[in-house]
């Protein structure tokens, strides 16, 4: 299976569980990341979480001790976003349940953000991760969704993960109250596993599915997605997954390894043996 690795140029690797854990990063992430620069392996973080923008997450990641720039990192936001662009040229106004943050990485992109007023109609409903949810904010969605405007949601997360005493509701859960007052599912869930989450980094660095490896800890959202994208699926064992779930998993992953460290090794050797 080693020879799956030798046309590999580029790497979407999912955050939490396989780079780092909560607020603490891996002792192997620094150096597995040099040697992909040094082995000419490019690199894209990917969350599902859609809360923060792109600055946000370079901020955290800083922190920790990784440099990145903006092509690094591609959020399921930024995926939403370019699904409305492609599939919806024509909207621009959008009623949103989500951060400011995320809100703001869409005026960004060109959108309008419709105030929580029925005076002032949407083109469509994006519901997202929202920690500032608001009780009369639900209901205006719910009015527009009944309405029969497209409604998107940006990733498929019921809860997402805390070390803090609640449970933190995501996207899906709050797409479940929505459907229970308006008897509609969203049109469209962005967001791993759906595989544009990779198509948009394929178009962006001119990638073909061969080049191209997903490495993450869980298998129904990273190996699903890197199976559906035609992309080498590795499952690392530093987050959600253990060894049996990967090994029960079916199709099974073409990897599965106990850190990114090991990937590193083998990268290095599918390298070398190409040349050789």
């Amino acid at each position: 299976m080693n020879h799956r690795l030798r046309n590999i140029r580029h790497l979407a690797l999912d955050m939490d569980g396989t780079i780092y854990k909560g607020s603490t990063l891996f002792e192997f992430t620094k150096p597995f990341l040099k040697s992909l620069t040094e082995m000419g392996i490019g690199y894209t973080f990917l969350t599902n979480n859609p809360s923060k923008s792109v600055k946000d997450y370079l901020a955290k990641l800083g922190q920790l001790g990784i440099e990145a720039g903006e092509t690094q990192l591609y959020t399921s936001t930024q995926c939403t976003i370019e699904y409305l662009q492609q599939t919806y040229p024509k909207v621009k106004r959008l009623f949103a349940l989500g951060t400011p943050s995320m809100c703001d990485e869409f005026r960004k992109a060109g959108f309008e953000i419709c105030e929580n007023s029925h005076l002032d109609e949407p083109d469509a409903v994006v519901v997202a991760f929202d920690m500032t949810l608001e009780f009369s904010r639900v209901g205006r969605a719910a009015w527009w969704i009944q309405k029969g405007k497209p409604y998107v949601a940006t990733n498929p997360d019921r809860v997402c993960p805390t070390d803090q005493p609640t449970i933190w509701v995501d996207c899906a859960a709050i797409c479940a109250m929505l459907e229970q007052a308006t008897g509609r599912n969203p049109d469209k869930i962005l967001g791993k596993p759906d595989p544009s989450m990779l198509r948009g980094i394929l178009q962006r660095h001119g990638l073909k599915p061969s080049e191209l490896a997903m490495i993450g800890d869980r298998t129904y959202t990273d190996v699903a997605m890197g199976q559906r994208s035609g992309a080498v699926s590795v499952l690392v064992l530093t987050g959600e997954c253990t060894l049996e779930d990967g090994q029960k998993y079916s199709p099974p992953p073409d990897f599965i390894l106990p850190s990114i460290k090991e990937l590193g090794e083998m990268l290095r050797d599918a390298k070398k043996e190409a040349v050789a």
